[in-house]
């Protein structure tokens, strides 16, 4: 059974860079659209980037769209979001999720996906 870690959340400075890591198990990610996802305080969850693995589309947020960048590995095990000149705005949890299919999932909302990791914080701060 398909099951997410994220990793490489922290403090950082705004103009600075983090990434992060959604590492899978139990199954590789070929068939599969990864999505990040954020949720800030009082706010509701929301999709920043997606990686569908079947075609290599990839969609972005538009505030984030010249900033982030989403990749995987050859091995389709680790999804990777690179986060530059971060913002407090982009203060949040960040969730990895991923969801069975092709380019469509990229786009449904985040109830119809199915396999989530448990999150990881990002703070943007002086």
């Amino acid at each position: 059974q398909l099951q997410l870690v994220e990793s490489g959340g922290g403090l950082v400075l705004p103009g600075e860079s983090l990434t992060l890591s959604c590492t899978a198990s139990g199954s590789r990610l070929n068939y599969y659209a990864i999505s990040w996802f954020r949720q800030a305080p009082g706010k509701e969850r929301e999709r920043v980037a997606c990686l569908s693995q079947t075609s290599g589309l990839t969609e972005y947020k538009d505030s984030v769209k010249t900033r982030f960048a989403i990749s995987t590995d050859n091995g389709k095990r680790t999804v990777t979001l690179q986060m530059n000149d971060l913002r407090p705005e982009d203060t949040a949890i960040y969730y990895c999720a991923a969801g069975r299919g092709g380019d469509s999932m990229c786009r449904v909302p985040s109830t119809w996906i199915d396999v989530w990791g448990r999150g990881t914080q990002v703070t943007v701060s002086s």
